[in-house]
């Protein structure tokens, strides 16, 4: 534009220059020898606009080549400004291991603190904001937070992403997975999500599905499998092969084993109930607990106090005071001794 603009004012110039010379000081011609060549004879107006042709000449070029280094330079700017755009967007959605390569030392230095930073949204964010890639952005992490499910695929972020798992938990919560779908693509969703499905699909799942995707187990759906055992409704059938092969996917402590046998107490057969804890007491000894506590809870008397006479004086002295109770006549719940 002002190349433009500096070419009509530097003609305009040339032009009157040349007709002042022509008009007011001479109309002679004058011929010129150039490397031994006399060239025609050549009007001397035209003589003087011939240096303002090539001063024109030059300082255009000199023009042009500053105008296409700033351009270079302002196109460096620009690309910057769509990497920290981009580099925001990663921030916003939480990618890990953020690293965009910058030109310009400004937004260099901008953009090594966005990529180090977590930037977390901070409630329901304005997408009203004139860059279509934030914009969209923002939109989408306010519709996962408001409960619906959006295509995440362009982001290409991994399956332990908060916000892919949130909008997996959305798709699920809205029908659009079913149990299947998650546990039978472990790939693709992130192990914390399949535990909490997995929840849901012990309710009513047939033992062979329980037991095939036990890899998701935790203790809150493995007290669900156990109110399932020969209770009214739902009613599951679970030997105690299958039952110990669950409890193998946990760590449980002794007293995570008692409130096991606490739940199986309302609807497990006190036979299978006694044979499952003497089993897993005889391969570990931190469940010798829960085993006395299922012969008193029986009962059975005899073989608890088997067991006490057995151990050592300082060993599990709560069961022994309720045993020495029991000796003289007086009847607690065992509960009370836990």
């Amino acid at each position: 534009m002002y190349i433009k603009r500096y070419t009509i004012s530097a003609f305009i110039l040339i032009i009157l220059v040349g007709w002042y010379v022509y008009a007011f000081i001479t109309q002679d011609s004058a011929s010129i020898t150039l490397f031994g060549l006399e060239l025609p004879s050549i009007s001397i107006a035209i003589l003087v606009i011939v240096p303002l042709i090539i001063l024109y000449i030059a300082s255009v070029a000199h023009i042009a080549f500053y105008a296409i280094l700033g351009r270079l330079k302002l196109r460096k700017y620009e690309k910057d400004f769509e990497k920290i755009v981009d580099a925001m967007v990663d921030a916003y959605l939480g990618k890990e291991n953020r690293s965009h390569s910058f030109k310009t030392e400004r937004y260099k230095l901008l953009g090594t603190l966005v990529d180090n930073a977590a930037i977390l949204p901070n409630g329901v964010l304005d997408t009203n904001i004139k860059n279509s890639k934030i914009s969209e952005v923002l939109t989408i992490i306010n519709k996962i937070k408001s409960g619906q499910s959006v295509d995440l695929k362009k982001y290409s972020l991994p399956s332990f992403n908060s916000f892919v798992i949130q909008n997996s938990r959305n798709k699920y919560k809205n029908g659009e997975l079913t149990h299947e779908d998650i546990l039978n693509n472990m790939s693709k969703h992130d192990d914390s999500l399949a535990r909490e499905v997995y929840v849901d699909f012990v309710k009513d799942a047939p033992l062979n599905d329980i037991l095939r995707y036990k890899n998701s187990l935790t203790k809150e759906s493995l007290f669900v499998i156990l109110s399932r055992v020969n209770a009214d409704e739902n009613t599951l059938e679970i030997s105690n092969e299958s039952l110990i092969s669950l409890f193998d996917k946990l760590d449980l402590n002794s007293q995570d084993y008692i409130k096991v046998s606490q739940a199986l107490s309302k609807t497990m057969i006190p036979d299978q109930r006694i044979k499952l804890f003497e089993t897993l007491s005889a391969e570990d000894d931190k469940i010798m607990e829960a085993y006395l506590y299922t012969l008193f809870d029986l009962e059975m008397l005899a073989p608890a106090q088997e067991i006490l006479d057995n151990s050592q004086s300082n060993d599990y002295i709560y069961f022994k005071a309720y045993s020495s109770l029991r000796e003289c006549g007086k009847y607690f719940d065992i509960n009370l001794f836990l």
